[in-house]
Formats: C-alpha cells, structure tokens, sequence
C-alpha cells in the first residue's frame, strides 16, 4: 500500500475553505476546488516507495500493469487506470455541459486530430478517445442539475414565472408533442437566439425567479437556484437552458450518476466524484471557458424524467455501494463504528482508499505495510496486494474498477 501524495487544483469555481478544513491545513485565500487522486497526467498522485523518492503514479502503473493493475484490468483498460478520483469543493456553479459516449469521443477525436487541432487548444472539444461517465457522492449538502425535467412540469415552471418571453417555450413543452423534440426544440432556440436578446430574457426570467422563491411554493428552491446562477452569470443563455433541468439537492451519502449526452452542472457543495479518465467536456453557457453549442446539441439526449439519486446498497463486510452501469469504476464506502472488529476489503484489483471522517489503520496482510489515513488522506493499493483490513473509527471511500 503506498500513501498517495495529491494535487490541489484551484478552478476559480472552488471554495476558498472546504478543501483546507478537510485536509487540515490553513486557508490560501485562492480558490481550492478540486483533489486529484489517481494517475491522470495532468497531475497524478505521488508515491514513494523507498526506492528512489516519489514517483507519479501513471508512470508506477506504466512500469508493470499487471503487478499494478492485475492481468484482468490490464486487458480490458490497457496499461492506465482508468478511473479518476476526485474531492469537488464548489462555492459557485460549474459550466453547464455533457460528455459523449465512447463512440462520439472516439469519432471527434479522430477528427479534431485530423484537422490538425492541437491538443493543448482552448477550442478543441475532444481531448482524448475516452468516455467520461461520473458519480459525485455529497459530503456536504449538495446542489446540482440534472438532466430534463419533463416538459409538461418545465412548462408549469415557464408560465409561473409569468415572462412574456418565456411564454412561447411555455407551449412548446406543454403541447401534445414527442418530448424530445419539444425539448431539442426550446433547448436549441434558447442556446442560438440573439445574444441581446436572450440578455434581456434572462434579466427578466431571473427577476421573476427571485420573486417566486421569495413566496414559497412547489419552485422555490429550483427558482432560488436559477436566480442564483443569474447572478453569476449576467445575461448567459445557459441560464435559460438551465431551467429545463432538474434542481437536485443531496444529503452527505447521497448520489448521482451523469452518464454520457446528460446535461448537468454542480452548483455547490463538497463531494466525493468518480470518473472514467477523460477530459472531454461540451460546454454550453455558465463558462468563462470553449463553448461550442453545435457540438453539445449533437451530443445531448432530449430525454425527460426524474434525476435519479442513488443510494448505497449493502454489500459484504459491511461494504455500501453505489451501483453505476459502467466497468472503469467502481464507489463505495464503509463507515467504521469504533470498537468495531476490522473490515477486510476486497482484493485483487486497483483501488484508491480515501478517508472522509475520523481515522482509518490499513493493514496489508502477514508482512504488509501499515497506514494510518486521517481525513483528506488517501491510499492506493495495488492489485498484488491479496489482503486489504481496515478499522476505525472513520469512513472510507474506496475506489476501483468493475470487472
């Protein structure tokens, strides 16, 4: 087992506190929005195995994937771990996006590659060949949207906000017409409209959303969210675009999966989140960054319905999972009571223990290392490590992948 040492990446959406507070250190007054932990190159956990000083993970991996990985996960992932752990700190929203699916990544890359698009570029949209599927689990309460409300409800929400001009998106999706077309339909015309315009649109449709927040009722959480995100960002389309999705609020241990042509965007709160290792990201308002609306339109599946929160489900040794239908991960946690005897882990495969609360002692079996992991620490484990127990007290999240 090997104490991972991780990166802090400071987006300017991060929180200034969550991330020092759970790591223990004093505040930078700069935004600290995310931790890595994994081997993503752009900045891969550390190591140091006594043989030389730390050593970035990636290259760990690359040196011997099937000491690292074992045989099954090196054959179906190739010589990389495929998935990226993260803690996420946001204190205002992130951009409004999708991811494609493994097809769609695989054709724009090939495309952008043969167009000659340098892969460091701030307009290139494939960065990789790679799905990025993800489960963000709420250490704090946690806001988010996700995926299309049904139109009929959007359509409840548009007329009692009472704006004239929201007034005619109102009928489309209140209309008896397939959804998804009602919803490509009003989800197209907000995002291509004259900027101007849509400006003033978005002025009002916040104005009213304070409004209506402020009197209670069935919106007024979603409304407050909406009219928050306005004040972020002033006269964005993406605004618009965002009340057509669900407001999500999640309790600590509560969960999300984003699978590929979902539109989300987190809000704010901390969380634990997952992913398979990409870096392809359509964006379409809410951003300061590459926006490139064709594209994500291309991508998006006009699909209404509830945001589905996930739950744990039990397992063995006291084990709670998040069940997602991807292989390149795997979440799940287990909250050590104190006194409790040690858990023993799954073995076998790669796997990134991070603690989130209290005090977690690894141990690795007759001749293994020890660890002590205190909140904000993590471990990787790799798969030739046949025997994994944990005790607490403390809750850990352990990451690995499903084969």
């Amino acid at each position: 087992m090997d104490r991972l040492v991780n990166a802090v990446r400071p987006y300017a959406w991060g929180s200034t506190t969550a991330l020092p507070e759970l790591l223990g250190t004093e505040p930078t007054g700069q935004p600290q929005a995310e931790l890595w932990m994994g081997a993503h190159p752009g900045a891969p956990s550390l190591v140091d195995r006594g043989d030389g000083g730390p050593v970035p993970l990636n290259e760990l991996i690359a040196a011997d994937p099937e000491r690292e990985l074992g045989r099954a996960a090196a054959q179906a992932f190739g010589p990389r771990l495929p998935f990226l752990l993260k803690v996420l700190a946001a204190a205002s929203p992130l951009s409004l996006q999708v991811h494609p699916d493994l097809a769609q990544a695989q054709a724009g890359f090939d495309d952008e590659e043969g167009r000659g698009i340098p892969p460091a570029a701030p307009h290139r949209n494939y960065k990789d060949a790679n799905h990025k599927p993800e489960l963000i689990c709420a250490l704090t309460p946690f806001e988010g949207l996700c995926g299309f409300r049904p139109a009929a409800e959007t359509a409840g929400l548009l007329a009692a906000l009472d704006v004239d001009q929201l007034k005619p998106y109102a009928d489309i999706l209140g209309a008896a017409r397939p959804e998804d077309a009602a919803l490509r339909e009003v989800f197209t015309a907000v995002l291509t409209a004259d900027r101007t315009a849509v400006a003033e649109t978005v002025h009002l449709a916040a104005e009213a959303a304070r409004r209506r927040a402020g009197e209670g009722g069935p919106w007024a959480t979603a409304c407050a969210a909406y009219a928050a995100i306005a004040q972020e960002y002033p006269g964005d389309p993406g605004v618009l675009a965002a009340m057509l999705l669900n407001h999500v609020r999640l309790q600590p241990g509560e969960a999300l999966f984003l699978d590929a042509g979902v539109p989300h965007a987190y809000l704010r709160g901390m969380g634990v989140e997952i992913m398979a290792n990409s870096d392809n990201v359509l964006r379409c308002g809410l951003t300061p960054k590459h926006v490139d609306v064709p594209e994500l339109l291309r991508i998006v599946r006009f699909e209404g319905g509830e945001a589905g929160v996930l739950r744990p489900e039990a397992g063995p040794e006291g084990e709670e999972v998040y069940t997602t239908p991807v292989s390149e991960f795997r979440l799940s946690r287990y909250v050590l009571a104190p006194g409790a005897e040690p858990r023993a882990l799954p073995a076998g495969l790669p796997q990134i223990l991070l603690c989130t609360d209290g005090m977690i002692g690894l141990a690795g079996g007759p001749g293994g290392r020890e660890l002590t992991l205190r909140r904000g620490e993590s471990a990787y484990v790799p798969a030739d490590q046949r025997t994994v127990r944990a005790e607490g007290p403390g809750t850990v999240f352990r990451a690995t992948v499903r084969l």
